[in-house]
């Protein structure tokens, strides 16, 4: 069994997809620390004057875990949200088609106050299954007391599942420690992500946006592409 483990994020990019693509069970770190500015509570889409953030706001405390975190709801982000999507992507080939499903996630995730690791899986789970992606994600909370030693708490998360292969991603190779994996017979092999280049609105060609991106300009052959078929 193959088992790849990231962090929760907010409409992740293609690599992430990949990453799960690549594995028979997706494990979602929720229990590491918050960290601003990076990807846990926003991401990258593109406009007419180039790519833009599209940000969740949280409020956080130092050093509170992903799965402490708490959505600040004090604002009408979601709508902002709506809003944001429809005039940047409204002319492309499959927006009118795929909005709705889209507009229910943020509706759905709107009726109780939750954390930002609840919401970003809930977004990766929809987006796998417009992307017609079926996999089984665990989340790491679920699973007990683990190590604090970030290698260590990989390998036991792999152990734990009953993997035998870690696909780690390509930062993996500076810092991942793979004695403790080698000590429990797992292997760990790394992803090799090569960005597809496929039709976008705005003119040159922009990577490393949300896979919104992705499925708003090529639709129902997404996957394809994700894979490297098209």
């Amino acid at each position: 069994m193959i088992v790849s483990i990231h962090q929760p994020q907010f409409m992740p990019w293609l690599g992430y997809f990949d990453k799960i693509r690549q594995s028979d069970t997706f494990v979602f770190l929720d229990t590491v620390q918050f960290k601003k500015n990076e990807f846990q509570n926003r991401n990258k889409i593109k406009t007419a004057q180039g790519w833009m953030w599209l940000t969740v706001p949280v409020s956080y405390k130092y050093p509170q875990h992903l799965d402490e975190v708490m959505i600040n709801d004090g604002v009408d982000w979601r709508k902002k949200h709506i809003r944001t999507l429809t005039i940047n992507y409204q002319k492309s080939t499959y927006f009118h088609s795929l909005f709705s499903d889209i507009k229910q996630f943020y509706a759905a995730h709107h009726e109780t106050v939750e954390t930002i690791a609840a919401f970003n899986s809930g977004s990766v789970t929809m987006l796998l299954k417009l992307l017609g992606l079926i996999k089984d994600t665990v989340l790491a909370s679920a699973l007990g007391d683990l190590p604090d030693e970030p290698s260590e708490r990989l390998a036991a998360i792999c152990a734990t599942i009953g993997a035998d292969t870690y696909l780690s991603g390509t930062g993996g190779k500076t810092y991942l420690d793979q004695v403790p994996f080698n000590s429990r017979g797992i292997k760990v092999v790394f992803q090799e992500f090569r960005h597809p280049v496929y039709p976008q609105l705005y003119g040159d060609f922009i990577p490393n946006l949300s896979l919104l991106d992705l499925i708003f300009n090529c639709g129902p052959h997404s996957l394809q592409i994700l894979e490297g078929k098209l």
